[in-house]
């Protein structure tokens, strides 16, 4: 991989104003693969800058935005290889996952929003009024390294459908993927300015687009920490804020012939991605009679999984994306041993046979109590606790017994009593007997999960403004 040593600014690849990087690690090895440039304030403000002009000059009617989304979703299936092995290669996902679930996810969001886009209504008429939807402006987007692509594509597919232009600061963790997409936007024939890419760390790049008195919209993706901030700082210009935080969904099981088929499921699912996934159903509930029976189902599960190199057909969960993650999940699994939960297996440590690269254990811990710091923190790794509870209503008390309400799950012997609890828990998004998700739907978080939509139409209005004109009938 070559260095990444240019921003993509209004349609070109051009040099940072300061000569500043960061070594990329492959988290397999440990090893730097190569380096990024590290952005400033001055480069966000030729971004921005790009992207006012461009928003103020490019004009693209409904047909056009529909013909430019489609060169982009054939652009994107162009380089799916390419994109796959940058994910595999910078946060650690098995390769054969980062092609049909990583880079697939970025696909299908892209595809989702053309769908919107095609059938969405611009103008409409309320009463004497004619309400039009008109592009908020200047968007500037933050995006994390633990499902790069889709978050992207999140983001930059409906800003472009509402006729936004847009500043895309990506993690320093997974820029590689970033830069690929920028080459599939220049591909598509996307205008310039419309779409411009700058690399950098948090507190600089990204304090630069929140504060920035040019942007109109901030929408941002990651911890619920570094959203409070990015709010606050988004407040003194009274700018949009869309976010996408933290989550520690509940997936509860209720007793049925279905009931092993959910544990293993259930258990399979939080492991995909190595657990660094917001959504990921790290807290089972289970009926008490049933811990035992939970356990051992999650266990085989675990033990079964096959850890090692990401480049493997064979692998089944890669490292963690970093050394820093590593040491912070290994601080989550010590303390559930500390605060009396039972280890079912995996634990502190690498797997057995690895000595080197971010790998963790899949681990589970049974008799879990919610007010333990495993069942209370976003782990964002392959930690699975199980949960007891007496019935349904102190199963519903404890899922909603949290700060967050990004996701839940539900499986039981019916969908109408599936449908019952999933109506009940406070979560932006419920699946429910191992439904997969709907892009068409929106997906987002209550609580300290964050506000605001993503996907399909409703993904659409987020980048939207509503202008009533009065008397037009």
């Amino acid at each position: 991989m070559t260095e990444l040593m240019q921003f993509f600014i209004d349609g070109a690849w051009r040099d940072p104003l300061a000569s500043r990087s960061h070594p990329v690690v492959n988290p397999a090895t440990e090893q730097p693969m190569y380096s990024v440039a590290l952005g400033s304030r001055g480069d966000v403000d030729v971004a921005v800058a790009a992207a006012k002009r461009a928003f103020e000059t490019h004009s693209m009617g409904h047909a056009e935005r529909v013909a430019l989304l489609e060169r982009l979703i054939e652009a994107y299936q162009a380089r799916t290889k390419d994109l796959a092995a940058a994910v595999s290669d910078e946060m650690g996902a098995p390769i054969v996952f980062a092609e049909h679930f990583q880079v697939k996810s970025g696909l299908n969001n892209l595809i989702a929003t053309l769908n919107a886009l095609k059938a969405f209504k611009f103008e409409e008429r309320m009463g004497s009024a004619l309400v039009l939807r008109e592009a908020v402006g200047v968007v500037g987007m933050i995006t994390p390294w633990n499902w790069p692509l889709n978050q992207i594509t999140a983001k930059v597919a409906p800003a472009l459908a509402a006729g936004c232009a847009m500043i895309l600061k990506p993690s320093e963790l997974t820029p590689s993927s970033a830069s690929i997409f920028a080459e599939i936007i220049d591909q598509a024939g996307v205008p310039r300015g419309l779409f411009n890419l700058v690399n950098g760390l948090g507190p600089e790049v990204g304090t630069a687009l929140s504060e920035h008195g040019d942007v109109d919209m901030i929408s941002f993706t990651g911890s619920t920490k570094a959203g409070i901030d990015v709010a606050q700082r988004a407040a003194r210009t009274v700018k949009r804020v869309g976010q996408e935080l933290g989550g520690k969904s509940p997936n509860i099981i209720l007793e049925s012939p279905k009931f092993e088929d959910a544990v293993s499921g259930g258990a399979r699912y939080l492991f995909n991605n190595a657990g660094q996934s917001c959504i990921a159903p790290s807290r089972m509930l289970v009926p008490i009679s049933l811990m035992n029976d939970a356990a051992a189902i999650a266990k085989r599960v675990a033990d079964d999984i096959r850890v090692g190199d990401p480049r493997s057909t064979d692998t089944q969960m890669g490292p963690v994306v970093s050394e820093t993650q590593w040491n912070k999940i290994q601080d989550f699994i010590n303390s559930g041993i500390d605060e009396g939960a039972s280890l079912v297996t995996g634990g502190p440590g690498r797997p057995a046979g690895i000595n080197r690269g971010y790998y963790v254990r899949p681990t589970v811990f049974a008799e879990v109590a919610n007010d333990m710091t495993i069942a209370r923190e976003e782990i964002f790794g392959p930690v699975l606790a199980i949960i007891g509870y007496r019935d349904t209503d102190e199963a519903i008390r404890i899922a909603n017994d949290t700060p967050y309400g990004l996701g839940g799950y539900v499986s039981a012997g019916t969908l109408d009593e599936a449908l019952d609890v999933a109506r009940r828990i406070r979560a932006g998004t419920v699946n429910v007997n191992g439904a997969v998700f709907d892009r068409a739907a929106p997906f987002g978080g209550y609580k300290q999960s964050g506000n605001g939509r993503e996907w399909g139409k409703i993904g659409l209005e987020e980048f939207l403004e509503f202008k009533a004109i009065a008397g037009a009938a």
